[in-house]
């Protein structure tokens, strides 16, 4: 099963593609035992970056008066496979949205989209066509970059603050107005589902990821592919390239220039091909200023250090300091 369709699906045509969750299997506490151990099986991982085993954070999460946040936001700009996920199949993301929120004993569950964002509209069409247990309230979150960090948008469902927290404790022990909260990126509740319709064993056989390609290439957009797939597998599904690439940029704004197409991607699944005829030097200062520009202004290195590396790199594609011109 491919994680994205052609074309948006409806419930019915949801259902239809992909099934229905057999919610019976996982009845009660022993049932919420079965689904996090299904989780585990499929090693199931994080798909907003970092990768981290979701049966993991399902466990720390579990208590009563949860509260389950699904993050659609995209803070970095290379990324798009989040708004295609909810644009095309958003009910494959609130049937995971669904069964997170039962994992974890949740009574309330959160879906934040950025302000203004394309995807509010089709999601709240989604969530008026079903009759889920747990109910789902859409929050439009500021447009930021540091605003889709999980303790961020802890803190602005909280308190309207949409910078992250820093410090501990993590939202799983002190989360949502002081509740035990899952924070979950679409993408991967878009797969928990999968985990489940599939089973967990079929489900890590017929694994794949969503990409965002950029750059010189003949079709770029979110591609899908097989899990592990190279970088040069990742440009041959988007087209190839549309002209000679010297570099990419693996990983999204906070990611690595790399000239081997023979690894995969790490981090956020996100890749710039940069073509010869480019300057990478001036890529990379368009990356930082945005990154400087964005920051929370919170410690010593972003207030300081991260606007000081990009106005060296600025200085550096002006030549150098005036003083040695």
């Amino acid at each position: 099963m491919t994680i994205l369709p052609p074309h948006r699906l409806d419930l019915a045509g949801h259902r239809r593609r992909n099934g229905v969750v057999p919610w019976v299997a996982y009845h009660g506490d022993d049932g919420r035992d079965r689904l996090i151990e299904a989780v585990e099986a499929a090693d199931l991982r994080g798909r907003g970056g970092a990768g981290f085993p979701t049966a993991v954070k399902l466990r720390a999460a579990r208590a009563k008066r949860s509260i389950v946040v699904a993050n659609g936001c995209e803070g970095d700009p290379l990324s798009q496979k989040d708004v295609a996920l909810l644009t095309l199949s958003p009910h494959l993301v609130l049937d995971g949205l669904q069964l997170a929120a039962h994992a974890i004993g949740a009574a309330g569950a959160v879906l934040c989209v950025h302000a203004g964002s394309p995807v509010t509209a089709g999601v709240a069409a989604a969530l008026a066509e079903r009759d889920d247990r747990v109910p789902v309230r859409v929050a439009e979150v500021p447009r930021r970059y540091v605003a889709s960090e999980e303790t961020a948008l802890v803190r602005y469902l909280t308190s309207g603050d949409a910078r992250p927290l820093g410090k501990l404790p993590r939202p799983a022990e002190r989360g949502v107005r002081g509740r035990p909260t899952l924070v979950s990126n679409v993408d991967t509740l878009a797969q928990l589902a999968s985990v489940v319709l599939l089973g967990p064993h079929h489900y890590r056989a017929a694994r794949t990821d969503l990409v965002t390609v950029t750059g010189a290439v003949r079709r770029p957009g979110v591609v899908e592919v097989p899990a592990g797939t190279s970088l040069a597998g990742v440009l041959a599904a988007a087209g190839g390239e549309a002209e000679t690439v010297q570099a990419v940029l693996a990983g999204g704004c906070g990611g690595s220039w790399t000239t081997s197409l023979d690894g995969g991607v790490t981090g956020l699944p996100a890749v710039y091909a940069l073509p010869v005829r480019a300057c990478g030097l001036a890529y990379t200062a368009k990356v930082l200023a945005f990154l400087a520009a964005e920051s929370a202004r919170q410690c010593g290195p972003c207030t300081f250090g991260l606007p000081s590396i990009a106005a060296d790199f600025a200085e550096l594609l002006r030549g150098g300091p005036a003083a040695d011109r």
